[in-house]
């Protein structure tokens, strides 16, 4: 381990590590809890987008993944408001439409290469500083909102009606999570990849939901079983060669059939 951190890189890589697995257990909570967990798969699909089109016209492709992002929250969230159409189907719709627009952009731009690969399956190891202040500030300023707005979360998670009824501004603070969720989801594509990062903000919550304890103490697990997935992922992925993204998953999994079976009972 203290071989490990000598490194410049693998320092960058573990801070980068520890912020992202306290944004996506932390936000990933709500996510669940409000049953519409394929939104951190859909929205990741859809900051590919934006990384396509940063690598194909040369701008940063962190910067218009956040961008893409926050646009197809705030669509996501305005048609299952305003429209009858189910949650899950419209994040169908989402998924399936934004992995085709990013195969049809990179395929016209000739840029399928190693950088689309590192953020399909996240590439820890290869984040810069920038990369880390970037994902320290805007990190920072999630983290603050979903901790100023949690009871309002949880109880419109519990019960939305009852909470319009209770003069809580249910769809303004929608909007607020969905725009927080893909702020985090975007800048965490570089670090566990598109395909993985779904599993990292929901499994640790699943996971903590297994020992059926109260809000902050299943909250306090999922953020202890996200970190202890990164920091466990990261050093089996040191050791022996393995591919960080793909590794903090299985780690996370581990966590979860673990959780399964000492609460079978």
């Amino acid at each position: 381990m203290i071989e490990m951190l000598s490194y410049d890189f693998m320092q960058r890589a573990f801070l980068a590590g520890v912020i992202i697995a306290t944004l996506a257990s932390i936000s990933g909570t709500f996510v669940v809890l409000r049953r519409y967990s394929m939104i951190s798969e859909t929205l990741a699909h859809s900051a590919l987008v934006g990384v396509a089109v940063g690598l194909v016209a040369g701008y940063n492709p962190l910067w218009i993944a956040v961008l893409v992002a926050l646009f197809s929250a705030w669509l996501i969230e305005y048609l299952r408001s305003n429209f009858a159409i189910y949650s899950d189907a419209v994040l169908a719709i989402m998924l399936s439409g934004s992995l085709a627009l990013a195969v049809i952009i990179v395929s016209l731009g000739g840029s399928f290469n190693n950088s689309l690969m590192s953020y399909l399956f996240g590439s820890i190891l290869s984040v810069s500083y920038e990369d880390v202040i970037t994902i320290f500030v805007f990190g920072f300023i999630a983290l603050g909102i979903l901790l100023t707005f949690s009871k309002e979360f949880y109880f419109i998670a519990y019960d939305e009606e009852i909470a319009k009824v209770s003069g809580i501004k249910v769809k303004l603070l929608n909007f607020l999570l969905v725009s927080v969720v893909a702020i985090i989801i975007a800048l965490s594509i570089r670090i566990v990849g598109t395909l993985l990062i779904g599993a990292l903000m929901v499994i640790p919550t699943v996971s903590a939901l297994q020992y059926k304890f109260g809000f902050f103490k299943t909250t306090m697990l999922a953020l202890g079983f996200a970190l202890l997935s990164v920091i466990s992922g990261m050093v089996l992925s040191y050791h022996f060669s393995l591919p960080s993204g793909a590794t903090i998953v299985l780690s996370v999994l581990i966590i979860f059939i673990l959780s399964l079976i000492i609460n079978k009972k």
